[in-house]
């Protein structure tokens, strides 16, 4: 009889900040840690395409701004590749550190080891719950279609329903964890049903090829990795989110950079927003720039930006994203019914508390670049 995988990467998120502390000290608290800022001759027609002041003086910004980021297709690749934040800051050093989940960035930040992250909707959620002292400014995606749930072609799955006794992989606490876990509860399954185990992006590849695990709920570029070694997607996020499952890559800067810092998060955001008209005005620059970040080819990245949504600053001031100061948007609500959703389940650190998730919000960087 199969059961879940346990779930000790919240249970014992004490522990984790301890273990991630120690690891700080000694440079290991990232996968692949980088301070390099990956900028790309090949893409510098991707810079020249958007003309947008974003020097901030050496004043407003501290001498080193530490990002967690991801291995994902959206502007926070170009950004990175393009050199940006090294251009807006040119007397900080901007130390990039690659994380594979969101659940490790939340760990890092509490240790104090990063000003800003990249992590999902699902662990922003957990972390504000858990007392995590962050704030949301800025929405990476929405994600769709680029976040789904593969099985192999021949384990005679075909719907989620079928997943009863088989063994899925997913990153634990992540928004792709999440969406599993509900794609199983609408199939009336109960999550005991079904063999979780708590895999990484690149552990899930190693253990699809040697044949571990029936299927994963990954994003891409893994996911389109599983597909194209016969792999079947029998869900995806973008449905679930048509069903009130609403997931995102969000950005987290710590309370303490943003009060310490304000015009430097500005400034960050104003190169994120520049990045998503990159997309908009002239995707195969943006496609080249992701793609060197990625290592794919810039037809892949195209294709994988495909299933994630890009807002620029004017459409996250919406009332749906994340609105204004004098109206929060409605991913808080988002926020808060993730929460509720974990702790149903028995996986949420903390308390589901409707002001939190309000308070989380930061949208005065994206009303400042539309002029709101």
């Amino acid at each position: 009889m199969n059961t879940t995988h346990p779930n000790t990467g919240i249970k014992n998120l004490k522990w984790l900040l301890v273990l991630a502390m120690t690891l700080a000290a000694f440079g290991l608290v990232a996968c692949g840690g980088s301070d390099d800022s990956s900028s790309d001759s090949s893409t510098a027609e991707a810079t020249a395409s958007t003309e947008t002041s974003t020097t901030a003086a050496s004043s407003d910004a501290p001498g080193e701004i530490r990002i967690g980021y991801q291995l994902i297709p959206n502007g926070d690749a170009i950004v990175k590749n393009q050199g940006w934040l090294e251009e807006a800051f040119p007397d900080s050093t901007i130390k990039w550190v690659k994380f594979d989940s969101g659940g490790d960035v939340n760990t890092a930040i509490a240790a104090g080891s990063l000003d800003f992250g990249l992590a999902g909707s699902a662990p922003v959620s957990n972390g504000v719950s858990s007392g995590i002292e962050y704030k949301v400014p800025w929405i990476f995606d929405v994600i769709g279609d680029a976040e789904s749930l593969v099985v192999k072609g021949d384990s005679g799955v075909t719907d989620v329903a079928g997943l009863d006794g088989k063994t899925i992989a997913t990153p634990l606490a992540s928004t792709a964890h999440f969406s599993l876990l509900t794609a199983i509860k609408n199939a009336g399954l109960e999550p005991s049903a079904v063999k979780i185990v708590d895999l990484e992006p690149d552990a899930i590849l190693a253990a699809w090829t040697r044949g571990d695990i029936d299927g994963a709920y990954i994003w891409n570029p893994t996911l389109a990795e599983l597909i194209k070694d016969g792999g079947e997607v029998i869900e995806s996020s973008a449905n679930l989110a048509r069903q009130g499952a609403l997931t995102a890559d969000l950005a987290v800067v710590t309370n303490e950079f943003a009060e310490q810092y304000p015009a430097a998060v500005q400034t960050w955001v104003d190169t994120q927003n520049r990045a998503v008209e990159l997309y908009r005005t002239d995707p195969q620059a943006a496609a080249k720039a992701i793609a060197a970040e990625l290592s794919i080819t810039p037809q892949e990245a195209l294709e994988q930006t495909k299933g994630l949504e890009f807002l620029t600053a004017q459409e996250q001031a919406a009332p749906e994203y994340l609105g204004t100061e004098a109206a929060p948007g409605q991913l808080s609500a988002a926020l808060q019914s993730t929460a509720e959703f974990l702790a149903e389940l028995g996986q949420l650190e903390g308390q589901v508390q409707p002001q939190l998730y309000k308070d989380a919000l930061a949208p005065q960087y994206v009303n400042a670049v539309t002029g709101g």
